[in-house]
Parts: C-alpha cells; structure tokens; sequence
C-alpha cells in the first residue's frame, strides 16, 4: 500500500517520511520475449503496449486483474493495488451482476465479446471485452479494451496524403 500511495498521491494524510525501497528483483530486460510473430524485450513490449490509443487490463482465468496498460492519457484511473484483485471488486457493486454475466458467458463459450459506449466528459468511449481462448478453445481470461473514439467518430471522407496539424 505504501508504494501505491506513492505511486496515487494522499488523500487523507500528509506524505509520511518513510521512503519505499522495492525488494523485487528486477527483470533482465535485454532478454526477448517470444511472441509467436517476432521477438521483443521487455523494455520494448513495454513501450508499445503503453503508447497505443487504448487502455489495455487483463483478467485472468480466476477473474482475477493481472496487467493494465499504463498510457499517458488512461481513459480509467488505475492504480498498482488492482493487481491480484478479483475484478468483482474493481467495479462498482450497481454493475456487478454485469461483469459476472459477462464472464459467464465467455467462460462457458456462449459469446466471444461484449461491446459498450458511453458519453463520459464529452467523449465517446468503446469499451470492449474479449474472451482469451487457449489453442484447445479453454477458457483462459478477459481483455478489456477502452478507447476514446471522440476523434473517429468525427472522420468524413478520406485524407490519402500524409497531412501534419499541429
């Protein structure tokens, strides 16, 4: 709790003077990971994962919250302390019932994906689940996949050439 807090900011006292020291070994980061089309280190998986247009959080097969993407501009806050947690408890209890269904969908195999879209501080957001399949078709987690589409939503026509703004 106290490397989150850091990590978060205090809300209901004055930053403590105690420092949090990581005792986690760090990754070798120059070694590759096998991705089944190339080969990327860490670092370099980091990157990409956390530059693209979209928040990315992982669930596993035990519902439980695994990954989250870390972008700049996150659509929905997310802090270090949901790692580990049932994704039941990341959402409030009103839509509950709605996580569960959805799970329960993807895990007996009646549905592959769950689309939402909501207006939320004059953006239109896509919000997107997709169940995580082995190559034996088991049930392995849930991807969600947020994106602001506030800009797409707006294209018309086509732009062919390349055409800086700035």
């Amino acid at each position: 709790m106290l490397e989150q807090s850091y990590e978060t900011g205090w809300c209901f006292i004055e930053e403590p003077n105690i420092k949090y020291q990581s005792s986690q070994t760090s990754l070798n980061l120059n070694r590759k990971i096998n991705l089944g089309s190339g080969f990327l280190s860490p670092d370099q998986l980091i990157l990409l994962l956390n530059n693209l247009t979209v928040d990315i959080t992982f669930i596993d097969e035990n519902d439980e919250v695994q990954y989250f993407s870390g972008g700049k501009q996150r659509i929905f806050h997310r802090s270090k302390a949901i790692i580990g947690r049932k994704v039941q408890n990341c959402h409030p209890p009103e839509s509950v019932h709605i996580v569960n269904e959805i799970i329960t969908a993807f895990r007996n195999g009646q549905k592959d994906h769950a689309d939402f879209w909501i207006q939320m501080k004059g953006s239109i957001i896509y919000i997107r689940y997709f169940a995580l399949r082995n190559d034996q078709g088991i049930y392995k987690g849930t991807i969600e996949v947020s994106q602001d589409i506030t800009e797409i939503r707006s294209l018309q026509g086509e732009r062919r050439l390349l055409e800086w703004k700035y």
